[in-house]
């Protein structure tokens, strides 16, 4: 097993077999403990496209990562290409038709072109691994920083929609990225004391392939450090416990989200 600090060259089966708490975990967690109970008891299995894109676009920026197999086939119909597929799969490796990975190549040339992005992923290293325990709660960590250079960590995100601020606040706020932030720096802050700034680096899947490079605002990293603390100390109690509640037992009333109410006022006004 790993041991706490900070790795270079960890292959990923080695890092996600690890048992500390992952950003992804947290987020279950901050969902519900009995999500993240379930999520664990019973690990999901297989791939989406969009998931393979993201993986192998990494690969190519990082050079490094999950293998990446191309396939000579127009699609997936044929049982031949399924089976290539699925022996892929099986041998850890991310199965790529060609049309597909030339996708991959073209978002990889768009962020190191682009005269920010390409300069981050540079003079430092790819794929660092970070063990930690959490002196506040005593719960261990973990995190996979994409690249991590001296005094800056950069994430590498693909996104169907779009590398705008505007777009990415948008994702930020649907994937919980603001939660990632906050433990991958707490992570790396509790083995160095070393507050570290973040940037992502935003990749659009379709032609242009346009790229944002972005950093998170003063309130969404208070919202994600928040939360991370929460989220660490919900763990900690229902380890102690050993429970894991769902949604709260009790009629609840339910209000209109913001966004509702906006659109209601601006179609209705005063009438």
């Amino acid at each position: 097993m790993i041991e706490e600090g900070i790795h270079y060259g960890i292959r990923e089966s080695e890092y996600f077999a690890h048992p500390a708490l992952s950003s992804t975990e947290l987020r279950w967690l901050l969902d519900s403990p009995s999500r993240f109970r379930w999520n664990k008891d019973h690990p999901r299995e297989g791939s989406t496209a969009a998931f393979d894109l993201g993986s192998a676009t990494h690969t190519l920026v990082l050079g490094t990562g999950w293998d990446v197999e191309e396939l000579d086939f127009p699609d997936y119909r044929s049982k031949d290409a399924r089976t290539a597929r699925d022996d892929a799969y099986a041998a850890g490796k991310i199965p790529m038709l060609v049309k597909d990975l030339q996708t991959a190549y073209d978002m990889r040339d768009a962020v190191l072109n682009h005269p920010i992005a390409g300069a981050l992923f540079a003079g430092g290293n790819p794929e660092v691994t970070c063990i930690a325990t959490d002196p506040i709660t005593g719960v261990q960590t973990r995190c996979r920083f994409d690249y991590l250079r001296p005094g800056v960590a950069v994430d590498l995100k693909t996104t169907s929609k779009s590398a705008s601020a505007d777009g990415f606040a948008k994702s930020v706020t649907d994937y919980g990225y603001h939660i990632q932030r906050g433990h991958y720096t707490r992570t790396h802050r509790n083995l160095t004391g070393e507050s570290l700034p973040f940037v992502f680096v935003v990749v659009e899947t379709e032609p242009p392939h346009r790229v944002g490079v972005h950093m998170l605002d003063r309130d969404f990293t208070e919202m994600g450090d928040r939360e991370v603390q929460a989220a660490l100390g919900t763990y900690a109690q229902c380890v102690e416990t050993d429970t894991w509640p769902g949604l709260p037992e009790q009629i609840t009333l339910v209000r209109p989200p913001m966004h509702a109410v906006y659109r209601f006022q601006d179609k209705y006004g005063d009438n």
